[in-house]
Formats: structure tokens, C-alpha cells, sequence
């Protein structure tokens, strides 16, 4: 049987996946079943999911997840009875009544085709509505949140999201300039008063860099969402299936990382020290980073981590 045409890359924005054959030959390993059941839950603009209907067997299933609304309007290219596109949240992955799973990837962070788009708010690269939502339908932009919390609270979120040293300053930098009354609803005002704020910063990166992730984590909850996912694809893995997560900065990665130590190292019983350890429902894989011609072509992808764990 031949497998159904899959819409070329070409009709989609261009988008480069990062760590696109890494992550799709860790999922599609020797021993996977490529007829099995998989979920893209970061579709983005399809790179990763384009890469996996291309092995997948034809009698397979690829579930792909994305709360973008642009996203999910991109996915209608890709013409393929194996494949379904739902708009929801990947932190939702326990609610969506799932089979049990072959696979599982998750590409975190915000795509290229967001940082783009000026309207989108993203990027302090050019000036656009102080927005950052993935889903621009739903929830509160970073404009508004800026417009309402206090002086404290948008500290703690830059210091603890941003880990950034001058969050106090920044945050009171920005309830004097709404009490003044000129809330910050702009990227390139939010650019530059981090700019005013901060007087040094490392090499090449600009200073308001952490103070921008720092607001999209928050307004977006990405942190709590990876933290769902993960719990949720534990109960949904098959024995033999796979985890794979793309992770772009050491928050993110760090919460990664620690799932998997704690679902996959044997812990002995200490009230028993003698008998056998418990066993444990997952085995780390690997850990992967990007190649020196990857980041070279793509050097967005420069900070990216891929680490792989499989559903014993």
C-alpha cells in the first residue's frame, strides 16, 4: 500500500525545525512500531510532523496539538488521512481522550514564524502590540498584565523567569511609567525602557531579552504546561513508546531533566534496604544537542536540548 501524499514543506512559512532528524530518529527508533499512534504536541508550522508522516507506516496516526490559530491554519496543507490537527494545548495532552501512544514530542518555546511577526509581540527586534500570547484569542496579553500587577509581582516573574539580575529596577521602572500615565503597550517601549534600566549586559544579546522571555513564559504559563505534558504522557505511553522534548532554555530544560531522573533512577525501599529496588516506569535515552553545521545554518537553534526517555 502506498503511503498518502504528504503537502510539501514549501507551502508552509518558512520555519526551520530544530534538531528535526535527531528528535523524529529518536521517536522512530529500530524497535518503534510505524504503525503506531504518535502526538506532534508543539505543531508550530509542521516541520517535525511533516519529517514523522514521511517514515510513519500507513496505517499509522499522528495527532498534532497547537493553541496558535495560525498554526492550525498552516496544518490544513498537510493533506494526509494519517494525520489530525487539534487546537488545544499541549499541557492538555491528559484531557483530549488519547489512545495509548507510541510517541510523544514536544518542541517547547515560541516558533520562528511568532518572533516574526511584529503583531504578534514577541520580538523586541521590531515594533509591534505588546501582545506575546500563543493563543491570541484567549487570556491576558503581556500589555495588559504590565497594566494591572504590582510593582512585586512583575519583579519576582523577570527575576524567576528572566533570571534577570536588574528585575527589581526594570519593575519599578515600569509601574512609575504607568502610574505616570503611559503604561508600557508596545514592544519597542518595553525595549526601550529595559534599555534605559539595564547598563550592561553579556556580549551580542540585547538587554531586553530576558525581560521578554520572562513575560511570554508567564503570560503564556509555559512552564506549568510542560509540567502537564509530562505527567500526562507518562500515563499514555506504551511500553517501548517514546518521550522526546526539544527544550531552548535552562528553565525548561532543567524541568525536563528532572522528570526524567525522577520517573527513571531505582530508588531502594530504605525501610527495607535489602529488597530489590522499585522499578521505575521510564528509562533515559539520550541527551542531544544541536551540531556545529546546525547551529551554523540555524543559529537560533544554538541553545536547543533534545532529551529522549522511553516508556518501559
Amino acid at each position: 500500500m502506498t503511503a498518502p501524499t504528504v503537502a510539501a514543506a514549501a507551502t508552509a512559512p518558512a520555519h526551520i525545525s530544530v534538531l528535526l532528524a535527531e528528535a523524529v530518529n529518536a521517536l522512530l527508533h529500530a524497535g518503534a512500531d510505524l504503525n503506531g499512534t504518535y502526538v506532534d504536541g508543539t505543531f508550530g508550522r509542521g516541520g517535525h510532523s511533516r519529517a514523522l508522516l514521511a517514515r510513519l507506516g500507513p496505517q499509522a496516526r499522528l495527532i498534532a496539538l497547537d493553541r496558535d490559530p495560525e498554526a492550525i491554519a498552516a496544518a490544513a496543507a498537510i493533506d494526509d488521512p494519517r494525520f489530525e490537527i487539534r487546537h488545544a494545548r499541549f499541557g492538555a495532552l491528559g484531557d483530549l481522550d488519547l489512545p495509548a501512544l507510541d510517541g510523544v514530542l514536544l518542541d517547547i518555546g515560541v516558533s520562528s514564524p511568532q518572533i516574526d511577526s511584529p503583531e504578534r509581540g514577541f520580538s523586541f527586534r521590531a515594533d509591534g502590540p505588546l501582545d506575546m500570547r500563543m493563543d491570541p484569542t484567549r487570556g491576558e496579553s503581556a500589555a495588559a498584565y504590565l497594566a494591572r500587577a504590582d510593582q512585586r509581582e512583575i519583579a519576582e516573574v523577570i527575576r524567576e523567569l528572566g533570571e534577570e539580575r536588574f528585575a527589581g529596577p526594570i519593575a519599578k521602572a515600569l509601574v512609575a511609567r504607568r502610574e505616570a500615565g503611559r503604561p508600557v503597550q508596545r514592544t519597542g517601549e518595553l525595549a526601550e525602557l529595559v534599555g534605559q534600566v539595564v547598563k550592561t549586559r553579556e556580549p551580542g544579546q540585547n538587554p531586553a531579552t530576558r525581560t521578554f522571555q520572562a513575560l511570554r513564559i508567564h503570560v503564556n504559563g509555559e512552564l506549568e504546561e510542560l509540567q502537564d505534558a509530562l505527567s500526562a504522557s507518562l500515563g499514555l505511553l506504551a511500553p517501548g513508546g517514546r518521550l522526546a522534548v526539544i527544550s531552548f532554555h535552562s528553565l525548561e530544560d532543567r524541568i525536563v531533566k528532572r522528570f526524567i531522573q525522577q520517573h527513571s533512577k531505582d530508588e531502594p525501599d530504605r525501610r527495607a534496604p535489602m529488597a530489590p529496588p522499585k522499578a521505575m516506569p521510564l528509562r533515559a535515552v539520550a541527551r542531544v544537542h544541536p551540531s556545529e553545521a546546525e547551529i551554523a545554518a540555524n543559529p537560533r537553534s544554538r541553545s536547543a536540548v533534545l532529551r529522549v526517555a522511553e516508556r518501559v
